[in-house]
């Protein structure tokens, strides 16, 4: 039986990623740093007889990040999927912000990716098949913050690595959804309940979006006909309506905080 990876495997898209590797038939290593919420998870998949590891550690830490990393090195328990998910938001300006907080948001959202995909990438290519799927945003076409310039990375960097592994088996995606319903905002301390529900989706929606990519050969997944069209059009848009748009942001980000 195959076997998948997914970090910040107890919410969100990670979850969701989780819940669908085993519907397939994926054994499975979860990695968070909530052993309680591991271990409930781990339990729900295997009374569906898939195997379950768990590994509840904070890749924030690297001698802790290592520890994943020699995970996915081992030949002797392949991995064939990888999902990179875990992350984190901070509601925050840069300036004059906390920047061991901005720190934290770069240990989690993209040193974890290069690595573990480091330590990934050279057993599936040796065994010539083998998928990678970095959880990106929307937020990376956008230059808003730290976050979108950490996401910005991720998208670039997974296209970098696809076209690498051209000709290999293995394949690289960048899932690049927008407003997810998941504990996301709520954790980050982010209001967002006055955005409309055009723009919010679906966890099952999202993976099965980025299940339907990958088959398709895509490199870059964006749910959402909403999301896609914001795309197609943000390198068509005027520098001073990007600005406009960070400067109503912040200043909701601003009023919520009063």
């Amino acid at each position: 039986m195959t076997t998948a990876l997914v970090t910040g495997a107890t919410s969100g898209i990670g979850l969701g990623f989780a819940r669908r590797l085993a519907s397939d038939g994926y054994d499975l290593v979860l990695v968070a740093r909530d052993e309680t919420r591991l271990e409930a998870l781990a339990e729900e998949l295997r009374a569906g007889g898939i195997g379950v590891e768990i590994i509840a550690i904070d890749l924030g830490k690297r001698a802790k990040l290592a520890v994943v990393e020699g995970r996915l090195r081992d030949r002797e328990r392949p991995v064939d999927v990888l999902v990179n998910n875990a992350g984190l938001g901070i509601n925050q300006r840069f300036v004059g912000g906390d920047v061991e907080a901005e720190q934290s948001l770069i240990d989690v959202m993209v040193t974890p990716v290069m690595r573990l995909s480091h330590a990934a990438v050279p057993g599936m290519v040796e065994r010539g098949r083998g998928v990678v799927i970095n959880i990106s945003s929307v937020a990376g076409f956008l230059p808003f913050s730290t976050y979108s310039a950490a996401k910005s990375w991720v998208t670039f960097f997974t296209q970098s690595l696809a076209t690498e592994l051209e000709g290999t088996g293995v394949r690289a995606l960048a899932l690049c959804p927008g407003f997810v319903r998941t504990e996301f905002h709520e954790r980050a301390g982010i209001d967002i309940d006055r955005s409309s529900d055009t723009w919010w989706l679906e966890v099952d929606a999202v993976v099965q979006q980025a299940m339907d990519d990958l088959r398709r050969g895509k490199v870059v997944s964006v749910p959402g006909r909403s999301y896609q069209a914001l795309v197609a059009g943000s390198r068509l848009l005027p520098r001073d309506v990007v600005r406009r748009a960070e400067r109503f942001r912040r200043s909701r980000l601003a009023g919520r905080r009063r």
